[in-house]
């Protein structure tokens, strides 16, 4: 999960301030110092993570924080300010061009996910109402052409390309195509090396000059933490870019680079790869990161995750039946599907607040969905309906017919009743006709915690 390790750290070093009550300068300045243990840990640039607490540390001894009645809570909302002020305030959108077509140009090392995420942009800019055309540029990396064709063909975009042509005159190409075609936004896969040489730029120069992108988008792994600054540093030295793609900040616990990309290049992260499916592609809001670095949730993004990604006459459709206490198997499949069109269950759990320590490290796996969907699968269709009617010899086939053991079916089975009586209970009146006070997690129907376990005994082979 993005920023785990940092989001450990901080969290610590703010619970001693909060025991602490009344704070003094010193318990201050003693707190800073492990913040900026904790984002050094992290790969955040050396001089970045000593400017940051710098001002944390002049904001928070100040009147204001000392003489509060909540100085801890005061000292996490400056952090949590400065943090957004980081990573660059308020979200940078793309400049579309005043006439069509929109020219972005990706560019970065072999390897960065630049066609990849090529493919996404396409796909969100798809989902905007747009017309987006996929350049294929690098006729350099073996299959780079088949690559985008394909990533192009599932996002939906048309793709453009002329071969092992010179990618100056691919580019300029693609852009008379699309000003024929209709193609409002052209985006230009360019090709990567495996570090940055003459010949490279070079051609990224002369393509820039040829075709005038309205942006220059830099895609860079997180992964790779300091290293990706540099990258960033050096593009931008040399094409003066107008954006960062982030990708894999899924699987960047630390988080180093989206914390020191924009203090070093001066230069804005636009997007964030967040998983491996083409729509895993996220508008980066500085504010937001910094709520999940500081452990706070970002329900707006998950509550735009869900109106763009869930169908809702399904989900209406599902309220219905919670309401109604007729919730079944059928109804259990289809939320599953729902939920994993939504990313994976970790990430989704990023971005709710307070959910509680201990659901967030249980050793979540998303193939468990497809463990509990194949079990559901292996029911008859009675049985998915009445749940009630399903016995030993039942279960013994039910795990038979889907790779699971009995003990798979009888957990599911346990934690199915589970979400039954929570339903009740919350379709339940006190004597005035009042809604009784619903219990906690544990009982939610699709309980992120049903996902933890479900299969971990040694399956069939």
């Amino acid at each position: 999960m993005a920023f785990e390790g940092l989001s450990e750290k901080l969290s610590a070093a703010f619970k001693k301030l909060r025991n602490k009550g009344k704070l003094t300068e010193s318990d201050v300045k003693s707190a800073m110092r492990e913040v900026r243990m904790a984002l050094l840990e992290a790969d955040v640039n050396y001089k970045v993570a000593k400017e940051f607490t710098a001002k944390v540390t002049e904001r928070a001894v100040g009147s204001d924080v000392m003489e509060s009645l909540t100085p801890a809570q005061m000292v996490i909302k400056i952090v949590n300010e400065e943090l957004t002020a980081l990573m660059g305030s308020e979200e940078t959108k793309i400049k579309f061009a005043s006439k069509p077509p929109t020219i972005i140009m990706m560019c970065g090392l072999q390897g960065s996910g630049k066609t990849t995420h090529s493919a996404k942009l396409a796909k969100m800019m798809k989902k905007q109402g747009h017309r987006p055309l996929l350049v294929a540029c690098d006729i350099y990396r073996p299959a780079a052409i088949e690559q985008l064709k394909v990533v192009g063909g599932q996002a939906g975009a048309a793709v453009f390309e002329m071969g092992q042509e010179n990618p100056v005159k691919i580019a300029k190409a693609a852009v008379k195509h699309a000003k024929d075609y209709g193609n409002d936004i052209v985006i230009l896969d360019t090709a990567g090396r495996l570090h940055i040489d003459e010949v490279l730029m070079e051609e990224l120069k002369k393509i820039k000059a040829e075709v005038a992108p309205n942006e220059i988008l830099l895609v860079v792994d997180s992964m790779t933490g300091q290293d990706a600054v540099n990258v960033a540093k050096s593009f931008d030295d040399l094409l003066d870019i107008s954006g960062v793609i982030l990708t894999k900040l899924d699987g960047d616990t630390r988080g180093g680079a989206a914390l020191s990309v924009k203090a070093v290049t001066g230069k804005p992260i636009k997007f964030a790869g967040i998983g491996e499916k083409l729509d895993d592609l996220e508008v980066f809001h500085p504010d937001r990161m910094a709520s999940r670095i500081l452990d706070m949730g970002d329900v707006l993004t998950l509550i735009e995750d869900a109106e763009s990604r869930l169908d809702q006459r399904k989900a209406e459709e599902m309220a219905r039946k919670f309401q109604q206490n007729k919730f079944d198997m059928n109804d259990l499949y289809e939320q599953l599907q729902q939920i994993k069109r939504m990313g994976s269950i970790k990430n989704i759990l990023s971005k709710i607040p307070n959910i509680g320590k201990e659901v967030r490290e249980m050793d979540f796996d998303d193939r468990q969905m497809d463990r509990v969907a194949a079990m559901i699968s292996s029911m008859t269709k009675q049985e998915r309906s009445d749940p009630s009617i399903i016995n030993p010899s039942r279960k013994r086939r039910i795990a038979a017919g889907s790779g699971m053991k009995v003990e798979d079916v009888n957990r599911l089975m346990k934690q199915f009743e589970e979400m039954q009586k929570f339903m009740k209970n919350m379709n339940a009146r006190d004597k005035h006709g009042r809604k009784k006070k619903l219990p906690g997690l544990g009982g939610l129907p699709m309980n992120p915690s049903m996902l933890h376990g479900q299969g971990n005994s040694k399956r069939k082979k």
